[in-house]
């Protein structure tokens, strides 16, 4: 970490990185006290969309990690937020499961398309109807584009391409809210008070944990855990800072150089 400001946060990606559905990777509870214990800030990150904050905070609570709720900031959070600014009626393409992190929300008479991870929305009846909005100039946004991510019985599809159908369907541009988008980013370090350079990422997406931070101005160490494939080390440009085998690995890096 030489030549750059003195480490003061560090932000964890969840699902491949510290978990797999309701499975802790090994050693990860371990290695987060370890890290805890340091004078460091440390903050969690998710484009988890397919259950809502509240379900993904119990859901790691009966894993025994030692996470508060207010220390996880989400795609949904910010998606929600866009809304928001903008005033509008979204078409909520999401899982049932999400809809608590946009109560509240006016989805009479959609005005918007906000699509995230939704296996059980995506049929050809509720894609054509958001297919048919944005032709009608309904703005399209996508709580993240991740092409894939990992479940316990391997790889499965993430909202990435059908996001892209939509975008290829109506020639338009999806708007972005989750990881990479450097935005999520420093909204996440904005909460804590600390610029890009002071922090490190730790995530298993190449693309858009570790790609996705450098381009922000953080350093980033892709863990092989999750959805890691061999040879994504080589997807991104400038490389991972480091690459680690898991999580416990890269938080005995980070420790073992601090300064």
């Amino acid at each position: 970490m030489a030549g750059r400001r003195a480490l003061k946060a560090v932000l964890v990606d969840l699902s491949g990185t510290l978990h797999v559905e309701d499975s802790a990777i090994n050693g990860a509870q371990e290695a987060l006290q370890r890290l805890r214990s340091s004078s460091l800030d440390v903050r969690f990150v998710t484009n988890t969309t397919k259950e809502c904050k509240r379900t993904l905070f119990e859901r790691l609570k009966k894993m025994e990690f030692g996470i508060s709720e207010d220390e996880i900031f989400t795609s949904l959070s910010a998606a929600r937020s866009l809304v928001e600014q903008k005033q509008l009626r979204p078409l909520l393409l999401v899982e049932d499961s999400a809809l608590e992190d946009f109560e509240g929300i006016d989805t009479s008479d959609p005005n918007a398309v906000v699509i995230g991870l939704a296996p059980e929305h995506f049929n050809y009846q509720t894609m054509n109807r958001a297919f048919r909005l944005i032709l009608d100039g309904a703005p399209l946004i996508a709580i993240h584009k991740a092409r894939y991510y990992k479940r316990k019985d391997g790889l499965a599809l993430g909202p990435g391409p059908f996001v892209t159908g939509l975008e290829y369907a109506t020639d338009c541009t999806a708007t972005v809210v989750g990881k990479p988008e450097k935005t999520f980013f420093l909204e996440a370090l904005r909460g804590i008070g600390c610029a890009p350079e002071e922090a490190i990422m730790i995530g298993d997406d190449a693309r858009d944990d570790v790609g996705g931070a450098q381009a922000a101005g953080m350093q980033g160490i892709l863990v092989k855990t999750g959805k890691y494939r061999q040879g994504d080390e080589g997807k991104i440009n400038p490389g991972p800072y480091v690459t680690c085998e898991n999580f416990p690995q890269a938080v005995d890096h980070i420790l073992e150089n601090l300064s």
